[in-house]
């Protein structure tokens, strides 16, 4: 299946062509019908003599509705460029050229109509003046057919023409992730809303769960048509009209998509070379608003020119775009600027949610330039340099929209070439981050770590949630990026805290003696109030296991402690409980003792609080 786009100036015959060819009158408003003149998007459908069947979409070719053109035009495979042979060029003619050139439409074609209207030299005379007209573009080797409604003249040339061009073109992709770019919506009595697109990316079905981007609103497939037939699943590159259920039609608008839930990240911004057409009237300003026209979508956005302050006009240059609003877009997807309905320029989309360049910075372009190529290794290893610590093969799919096979073969050559880390060697449920990042990510990790030790040398370590906040990591990615430093001899772990291998924490002669003797004095008679040692010193006490914390100003002894424990075991073995005051006079001590010690036990899961009694856990 194939979609194919008429465009051209208003009053050139496109809706007559399409009517004559396929008996579908694709001016569907009242409107439309009154002026004569086509005001909104039109569809039609036809099959080839081979047998092929094909969409067909009317575009208006008034430059008031420029706008509505460029929402249709987008997911063709071929474009019928239409001139009158009345009138010759004319500044739609030009405009729409444009468009598809920016747009990088694949194949075109030339239909030169109203020939029963003009004598055979003044055709020859059009003819020269469309082909030097299409020179340069991706129209340049296009065949022209002059034809004619009225008679039938030319149309059957015109058919094997479209039939010979579409055997040309690459087939729709398919990465099983389908895109609906959704350029109408209305309800149907009995049924409920309706949207119609051109299918792009990977098959829809009936039942499906689908989400409307950049609304996030859920949906479900109840039906699905393709030319007014009812299937259970369209295939990337037909006309689809999806009935869905879960939203009103009037709160979907035109230049959203249709797609499925959390793959698409709207774009706040986004970065394209961008091709500035030669007629533009004034140089493109940095920081200037323009009418961004993406999809199906069409939204207000600001203009950042990366290598200079203003574009003269045939400039080929770096910009980001940032829409006033979020647009659902892929890398990889072209898009047109305008402004006072005239067309300034366009290209390709080569990063999307783009961070703040520096602007008039050799790097910056550098590496935008890099991303230009079409190299599938150079997109991966962008959707991994852009992440932000660790990034799961799933999310470079999403990012890449090159199939999984694909980007398995590319890790394996980055991973060869040592530009990249895996944490797994099952690539495709692995997780990865550039070997720059892993650098970076070591020295932050011992940078933090050394600090710590030089201001509490005598701590075993660092608690692992204080690396954590200041390395940044997301929490999901925590345990797998302190594996891989575990891994690759950068920290030890130790139960909640994390060291550097050279950090051994050791007392001075002097903090040993006063260590030594504040233990002693703490077994000798530990259930009297002593003056407690230096904090450091205490801390290091308690992480070496000599001394126990029961809370801020009760210690024990480890050795004094455990055999508290032991005595308090005994005594619920034999009786199944202990009171406090049974406790207190066991040892002979006070009452803040006696709660201090049984409430640490609760803690460290020995005993349970049941009213006024413990038992045994």
């Amino acid at each position: 299946m194939f979609v194919v786009g008429t465009a051209g100036h208003v009053d050139h015959g496109k809706t007559a062509l399409i009517r004559y060819l396929t008996g579908i009158d694709p001016d569907r408003l009242q409107e439309e019908k009154d002026r004569g003149m086509t005001i909104d998007l039109g569809f039609a459908w036809l099959e080839l003599p081979n047998g092929i069947e094909i969409s067909l979409v009317d575009v208006p070719g008034h430059e008031k509705f420029v706008n509505n053109m460029v929402a249709g035009i987008g997911s063709i495979d071929l474009a019928m460029v239409i001139v009158s042979l009345e009138e010759s060029i004319m500044p739609q003619t030009i405009e729409h050229l444009a468009i598809l050139n920016l747009l990088n439409v694949q194949k075109g074609i030339i239909v030169l109509t109203k020939k029963d209207l003009v004598e055979d030299e003044w055709v020859e005379l059009v003819k020269s003046d469309v082909e030097d007209l299409v020179s340069g573009t991706v129209f340049q080797e296009a065949d022209i057919y002059p034809v004619s409604v009225k008679s039938g003249e030319g149309i059957a040339d015109l058919l094997l023409g479209i039939e010979q061009s579409l055997s040309k073109v690459t087939v729709r992709r398919n990465i099983a992730k389908p895109r609906l770019p959704i350029d109408r919506s209305f309800t149907v009595a009995g049924f409920g809303s309706v949207v119609t697109g051109t299918l792009i990316d990977g098959p829809l079905s009936v039942g499906q769960l689908m989400e409307l981007s950049p609304s996030g609103k859920e949906v479900r497939i109840r039906g699905l048509q393709t030319h007014k037939k009812s299937e259970d699943t369209a295939y990337p590159g037909t006309r689809v009209a999806a009935n869905i259920s879960g939203v009103t039609y009037s709160d979907i608008k035109r230049g959203e998509v249709l797609t499925l839930p959390n793959w698409i990240q709207p774009s706040e911004a986004f970065d394209v070379y961008l091709n500035v057409l030669e007629d533009i009237p004034n140089p493109l300003k940095h920081n200037m608003y323009v009418t961004l026209h993406v999809g199906s979508m069409e939204v207000v956005a600001k203009l950042r020119l990366l290598e200079m302050d203003s574009a003269e006009s045939g400039m080929n240059i770096w910009v980001q775009i940032k829409p006033v609003r979020s647009v659902p877009i892929l890398k990889g997807d072209y898009c047109v600027i305008r402004s006072n309905m005239r067309t300034l320029g366009g290209g390709v989309i080569v990063a999307t949610n783009a961070k703040r360049h520096k602007r008039k910075y050799i790097k910056t372009i550098e590496r935008l330039d890099s991303l230009l190529s079409d190299s599938s290794k150079d997109i991966v290893l962008h959707a991994i340099n852009e992440s932000e610590g660790l990034i799961a093969t799933q999310e470079i799919l999403d990012m890449a929209t090159i199939e999984l096979d694909i980007v398995i073969q590319q890790l394996e050559i980055l991973l060869y070439e040592n530009l990249i880390l895996t944490t797994s060697e099952k690539l495709s449920k692995s997780q990865f981050m550039t070997v720059t990042s892993w650098n970076s990510l070591v020295k932050n990790t011992e940078d933090i770590l050394s600090e710590y030790h030089t201001k509490y040398p005598l701590r075993k370590g660092a608690p692992k949630e204080f690396l954590r906040n200041q390395l940044k990591i997301k929490p999901s990615q925590h345990n797998e990026i302190l594996n891989m430093l575990h891994k690759k001899n950068i920290i030890i772990e130790e139960t909640s805290t994390i060291r550097l291998l050279s950090h051994s924490p050791k007392l001075s002669d002097v903090q040993n003696a006063q260590a030594i003797q504040f233990v002693d004095m703490l077994t000798k008679d530990p259930f009297s109030p002593h003056d407690l040692i230096g904090n450091q010193i205490l801390e290091f006490l308690i992480d070496q296991e000599k001394v126990i914390r029961l809370d801020d100003k009760i210690v024990f002894s480890a050795d004094v402690y455990q055999e508290i424990v032991k005595v308090i075991k005994e005594i619920l073995l034999k009786h199944d409980e202990i009171t406090v005051a049974k406790l207190r006079d066991e040892f002979n001590t006070s009452r803040k003792y006696a709660v201090a010690i049984l409430d640490y036990m609760d803690q460290q899961q020995v005993t349970k609080r049941v009213g006024d009694v413990r038992i045994l856990r």
